[in-house]
């Protein structure tokens, strides 16, 4: 069992920044990689980013437009979103997702997500 929890969502004004975290406990000894996923309202669930287990390889949505960072801390097994350059459409609630090892991209695990707002 690992359980997720997402903090570092809030309201902030257009062109500001946030930095998400992810703090993952339980049987987080199973845990490869890791990601964030986001969905607005009215709309599906979208792809954010992407990091592998050793903090090596990052992947990105091509919304992204290199304003959000992925990092992780493995000796601390949380994963982190830096978020620059936000804008109303970035508004969503947003998820933390971890996969196990043998199959890293397959995310079974999620948080409950943390609302992002950010206003124009």
């Amino acid at each position: 069992q690992v359980q997720l929890v997402e903090s570092g969502g809030g309201l902030v004004q257009a062109g500001g920044s946030l930095r998400l975290s992810c703090a993952a406990s339980g049987r987080t000894f199973s845990i490869s990689s890791m990601a964030w996923f986001r969905q607005a309202p009215g709309k599906e669930r979208e792809f954010v980013a992407h990091i592998n287990r050793s903090g090596g390889i990052t992947n990105y949505a091509n919304f992204v437009k290199g304003r959000f960072t992925i990092s992780r801390d493995n000796a601390k097994t949380t994963a982190y979103l830096q978020m620059n350059s936000l804008q109303p459409e970035d508004t969503a609630v947003y998820y933390c997702a971890a996969a196990p090892n043998l199959r890293p991209l397959d995310y079974s695990y999620w948080g409950l997500g943390t609302q992002v707002t950010v206003s124009s």
